[in-house]
C-alpha cells in the first residue's frame, strides 16, 4: 500500500520543479475549473490571472485587487490535493505590497507565487500595449525580499524581456541577477509562434534553477521536446477558460436556435457530474453519519 505524501504543498511543488519529470500545470480560474484539472491528472494547478480576470467580465491588466486573486487562488487551494501556483503579476504594487502577498498567500495554503518583472500595472503578454520591465534592481530587490519573509513558499521569477522585446541578452542577464536574489526557478516567457527563443535561452542559460515555460503561442511543442530541451514545467495556462468558452458559446446558440435543449443533451455534462464535482454524496453521507451518532447519543442519555 503506497503511503500518503505528508509533505506541505510548497515542498511539493519545490519537489516536482526539480525533479527529472517535466510537470504540467493547468491554469484554472475557481475550484470547478480546478477540480477538472486534477481529475485529469496535472500536476499542478496555475491560478491564472488572466483566467481570474476573464471570470470576472475584467482585462488582465491588474485591475482586479490582490485580494480578488489571493480569494480565487485559496478557493482552489483549499478544494484539490494537487499544489497551487499562483500567478501574482508584478507583485501587485512595490516591495511593502510583494511582502504583503507572500505572507497572505503563504497563510493560505497556496504552493508558490509567480512574480513577473514587468512595471506595475501590467497589461497582459499577448496584448499589443506598454510592455516595459521594471528596472532590474527594483524586480531584483523583490525577489530577495520574497524569499527571506516566507517560510516554505515556492517564488517563481518571470522573465519578460523576450515579450518586452529586449532580448536575449537582457533575458540572461536578468535569470542571472534574480538566481542570485535567491528565486527558487525562472519563467521564460515567449509570445513567438515557435518555440525556438525559449529553446535558445535554456540553451544559454547556465545557472541551476529549473526554468518553466508556457506554451500558449507555440502549440506544436510536445511534452517530450520540452523534456528533452530540460525544461522543469510547462504551464497550459488559459487552454480551460477558452475551451469553455467556445463550449458554452455553441450550446447557448443551439438552444436559441432550435427553441429546445433537446440536441444539446448529448454534448453537456449530465447533473450527476455537477453533483460529483460538487461533493454532494459526501455531503450526504456525512449528514447520515453525525445524524445517527447524534441518534446514539441521545438513546444513551434516556
Amino acid at each position: 500500500m503506497s503511503q500518503k505524501n505528508t509533505a506541505s504543498p510548497a515542498r511539493r511543488l519545490l519537489d516536482a520543479l526539480r525533479g527529472p519529470q517535466l510537470t504540467r500545470a493547468m491554469g484554472a480560474h475557481n475550484p470547478l475549473s480546478a477540480r477538472l484539472a486534477e481529475e485529469a491528472g496535472f500536476d499542478v494547478i496555475w491560478s491564472s490571472g488572466l483566467e481570474i480576470s476573464a471570470a470576472a467580465g475584467l482585462p488582465d491588466a491588474n485591475i482586479l485587487s490582490m485580494p480578488d486573486c489571493l480569494r480565487a487562488a485559496t478557493d482552489m487551494a483549499a478544494a484539490l490535493s494537487v499544489p497551487v501556483l499562483a500567478d501574482c503579476d508584478s507583485g501587485f504594487g512595490n516591495v511593502n505590497n510583494v511582502l504583503h502577498m507572500i505572507r497572505s498567500y503563504e497563510a493560505r495554503g497556496v504552493a508558490g507565487v509567480c512574480i513577473e518583472d514587468k512595471q506595475f500595472p501590467k497589461l497582459n503578454s499577448f496584448v499589443e500595449g506598454d510592455q516595459e520591465l521594471a528596472p532590474i534592481d527594483d524586480f531584483a530587490g523583490k525577489i530577495r525580499a520574497a524569499t527571506e519573509c516566507r517560510e516554505e513558499l515556492v517564488v517563481i521569477a518571470r522573465l519578460e524581456a523576450l515579450i518586452s522585446g529586449q532580448g536575449m541578452d537582457e533575458a540572461l542577464r536578468r535569470a542571472e541577477i534574480y538566481e542570485r536574489a535567491g528565486a527558487d526557478a525562472l519563467l521564460i516567457h515567449s509570445k513567438l509562434s515557435e518555440p525556438d527563443e525559449v529553446f535558445a535561452f535554456r540553451e544559454a542559460y547556465d545557472g541551476d534553477l529549473p526554468v518553466v515555460v508556457v506554451p500558449t503561442t507555440y502549440h506544436r511543442v510536445t511534452v517530450a521536446e520540452l523534456r528533452q530541451r530540460g525544461f522543469a514545467m510547462a504551464i497550459y495556462a488559459n487552454h480551460s477558460l477558452r475551451s469553455s468558452i467556445h463550449a458554452m458559446r455553441g450550446t447557448l446558440r443551439r438552444i436559441l436556435q432550435d427553441g429546445t435543449t433537446l440536441h444539446v443533451e448529448p454534448d453537456i455534462a449530465p447533473l450527476k457530474e455537477v453533483f460529483d464535482l460538487q461533493g454532494v454524496h459526501q455531503m450526504l453521507d456525512r449528514q447520515s453519519h453525525y445524524e445517527a451518532a447524534g441518534r446514539e447519543l441521545a438513546e444513551v442519555e434516556r
